[in-house]
């Protein structure tokens, strides 16, 4: 069995022999505080890469580069694959290099790491996605996989840990933010979570001590606070009133004093049907009929005919155009929005009351035969009215047009109006501005 032992005066020691020396010293990666700068990968333009400069140890030798490095990445095929940009070992070439390591097409797993004890090793830097078809790398298509040196103690995170571990290597996971180390079967915490459950001999519960908290550092406090029940002194109330109004309340007829025995009924009135015991007929009493009216005939003079010119009202009270139904009583003719529902506009057309066509004609005698006619009466016809504007015609049972309703002729011709009141407007304005 041949011993070996180096390095020692005047004795040939081979690059391999310090290599596995100095890899006893450090491990592989970058030399650098975690997350340093140290042979950083990041974008450049279209395909390529920048490289930061750096110094790093590689199976115990080392690499510097003291510039930014560019480096190609592969063109994009049809499909996404991951590619690898790595530092190269390559004892046979006494050479430790920049190289890109295409990924499968077709496939997110990056291609595997070589890592021999005496041959190629390689120390990853980033994985770059190469999107399918694309002509550039942007920075959200690189993930940097820099292992750590620098201190005894190695710094990796759950991605960059050594491959090849010896049973009891430690170091520091950065995404964990704890010490770790190799078993021997996997990465297991230096120091084990210990839970609250599993912790004997705890209190149930805890006093806090004595202390104060500052009104700003209490969360949820109320804006305002309701003063607690209590009592104030008449004098030292302010702004109290000199009298006091009674609140609502009710009496006893019995606890009143000075009530009359009886009450005179006020003015009022009562429904007919509410009236009990009355009776079925009436006899008429004795009265007179105005000689402008017709036996038996309500309707006769409704139309103002019959009337005479001077006619007039008298008296107080409120007066009201009259309006005879079909059955021949009369009715108040009412405009108060309370006697009205479904109110809403009307777009009347002031060339359709224009366009209405006074006549003069004469009224039919009543009897057949008669030559009792109304001479020379002008007025509209409602068979013409109908053709333009048939809201203000009417019909009889049958169905029949019977009349026109000249109380909304004066509504319709607002239209009319409104309309040429804008227009004089709008040519006065006109003028205003044609003036000088």
């Amino acid at each position: 069995m041949a011993i070996t032992s180096y390095p020692f005066d005047a004795q040939a020691v081979t690059e391999t022999q310090f290599s596995q020396m100095f890899r006893e010293f450090q491990e592989s990666g970058v030399v650098a505080s975690f997350g340093g700068a140290g042979f950083t990968v990041t974008a450049n333009t279209g395909m390529t890469l920048n490289v930061s400069s750096g110094l790093a140890f590689l199976r115990g030798f080392m690499v510097q580069s003291t510039a930014t490095e560019v480096v190609t990445i592969p063109a994009a095929g049809t499909s996404v694959r991951v590619d690898r940009v790595v530092l190269r070992l390559d004892p046979s070439l006494n050479s430790i290099v920049l190289a890109v390591k295409q990924g499968t097409a077709g496939s997110t797993t990056p291609p595997a790491l070589t890592q021999t004890d005496t041959a190629v090793y390689e120390l990853p830097l980033a994985q770059v996605t190469v999107n399918a078809s694309v002509t550039s790398i942007t920075s959200a298509d690189i993930a940097r996989t820099r292992p750590f040196v620098g201190t005894r103690i190695q710094v990796w995170n759950t991605l960059t840990r050594p491959a090849s571990p010896r049973m009891g290597q430690i170091g520091y996971n950065a995404d964990t933010s704890a010490f770790e180390f190799w078993n021997d079967t996997a990465w297991t915490a230096l120091i084990s979570n210990v839970s609250w459950s599993a912790l004997t001999g705890k209190p149930t519960t805890f006093t806090p001590s004595a202390h104060t908290h500052l009104w700003a550092d209490i969360t949820d406090r109320p804006s305002s606070l309701p003063p607690s029940a209590h009592t104030h002194d008449w004098t030292q109330v302010t702004g109290k009133p000199t009298s006091y109004v009674p609140s609502a309340h009710g009496h006893a007829w019995t606890e009143l004093t000075g009530v009359p025995s009886t009450f005179a009924p006020s003015s009022h009135t009562h429904a007919w049907s509410s009236i009990t015991s009355k009776p079925s007929t009436f006899t008429p009493a004795s009265h007179t009929h105005s000689s402008y009216l017709e036996s038996g005939d309500t309707i006769s003079w409704a139309n103002g005919t019959k009337r005479v010119h001077n006619d007039s009202v008298s008296g107080s009270g409120t007066y009201y155009a009259v309006w005879v139904q079909g059955d021949g009583t009369f009715a108040r003719n009412t405009s108060s929005r309370r006697f009205k529902q479904n109110i809403r506009d009307i777009d009347i057309d002031p060339e359709t009351v224009l366009s209405l066509r006074p006549r003069v004609y004469d009224r039919r005698p009543k009897e057949e035969g008669s030559d009792d006619y109304l001479r020379d009466e002008f007025g509209l016809i409602a068979e013409e009215v109908a053709e333009t504007l048939p809201e203000i015609v009417t019909y009889d049972d049958e169905g029949r047009i019977d009349a026109l309703r000249y109380d909304l002729l004066g509504v319709a011709l607002l239209s009319v109006v409104q309309d040429q009141a804008n227009r004089i407007e709008r040519l006065e304005d006109k003028l205003r501005e044609l003036s000088p």
